[in-house]
C-alpha cells in the first residue's frame, strides 16, 4: 500500500511536460537551420560570442561533448554578436568548432529565455523541451550528468505511466 501511494504521489508532483520551443537562425553560409531539425537528439544550445574568454574556454568541451556523444545529442553554437562572416567563418575555422554554428544578433529575449550574459546554455531534451538554463561556463562532463539524470528519471517513471 505504502509503494502505491508512494507512486501516485510521484505522479502528482511530476511537472506536466513543457510544450517545444523551436527557432530558425542562419547558419554561416546563410541557411536556415532549426532547432526541430534535431527532434529525437539532445540538443545542446550554446549563446557565445568571439571576444568573450569563458565562451572561449569552454569551446573544447563543446567539441569534444559534441563529437563523444553525436548519436544522441548535437551542440548547436548561437554566435551572438555582430560580426562579419568571413571573420566568423575563420574563427570557427580556427577553433576546429565541429558543431553547427547559427548567427542572431545579441537580444535580451531569445526564442528559448533570457541570455543575460555569455556563455549562456540551454538543453533541450530529444522531444523539444527546454529543460535546463546554464548561464556561464559548461563542461562536458557535468552536461552528460545532467543528461543521465534526466533518462534516469525517465525510465523510473515509465513504468508508472504504462500501468495507467
Amino acid at each position: 500500500m505504502y509503494k502505491l501511494v508512494f507512486l501516485l504521489a510521484l505522479l502528482v508532483t511530476t511537472p506536466a511536460l513543457a510544450e517545444p520551443v523551436d527557432f530558425t537562425l542562419p547558419d554561416l553560409e546563410g541557411k536556415p537551420v532549426s532547432l526541430s531539425d534535431y527532434r529525437g537528439k539532445w540538443v545542446i544550445v550554446n549563446y557565445w560570442a568571439t571576444w568573450c574568454p569563458p565562451c572561449l574556454e569552454e569551446i573544447p568541451e563543446l567539441v569534444s561533448l559534441h563529437e563523444d556523444n553525436s548519436d544522441s545529442l548535437v551542440v548547436l553554437g548561437v554566435d551572438y554578436e555582430e560580426v562579419n562572416t568571413a571573420y566568423l567563418k575563420e574563427f570557427v575555422e580556427s577553433h576546429m568548432m565541429t558543431y553547427p554554428v547559427v548567427r542572431t544578433e545579441p537580444v535580451p529575449m531569445t526564442a528559448l529565455g533570457p541570455v543575460m550574459g555569455l556563455p549562456t546554455t540551454y538543453i533541450i531534451s530529444p522531444a523539444g523541451e527546454r529543460l535546463a538554463r546554464q548561464e556561464g561556463p559548461v563542461t562536458q562532463a557535468d552536461i552528460e550528468k545532467y543528461i543521465a539524470r534526466k533518462q534516469d528519471q525517465a525510465a523510473r517513471l515509465k513504468p508508472v505511466a504504462e500501468t495507467r
